[in-house]
């Protein structure tokens, strides 16, 4: 682990517990065994879908992509607006919307 991803648990506790584990040159963020955040570049990223993303599209997030064989490659996680490092009731329910989406996501 590292400060930032310490940090992260700090953020979501009023969410729950959460675990972050090292993958792809990032971090995967879980809770209840369920990855619904990443951490990479510095910056958090939590899981969208059709039912949560014109969410993150008001707060003005923005896809995580990275570039595999020259090509731009979009993941259905966008980044966590500012406002949830500082308040915890919003990474509370911005934490629970992208869970609630991982679990979709499971689901299919």
């Amino acid at each position: 682990m590292n400060e930032s991803t310490d940090y992260l648990h700090e953020v979501f506790d009023a969410f729950g517990p959460i675990r972050a584990r090292r993958m792809f040159g990032g971090w995967g963020i879980y809770h209840d065994g369920l990855m619904f955040g990443l951490y990479a570049a510095g910056r958090l990223y939590l899981k969208t879908d059709a039912h949560n993303v014109a969410q993150f599209e008001a707060a003005g997030s923005a896809p995580f992509i990275y570039m595999q064989r020259d090509k731009p490659v979009k993941l259905s996680y966008w980044s966590a607006p500012e406002v949830i490092l500082d308040e915890r009731d919003q990474a509370r329910l911005w934490g629970r919307s992208a869970f609630e989406a991982a679990l979709r996501c499971k689901q299919k």
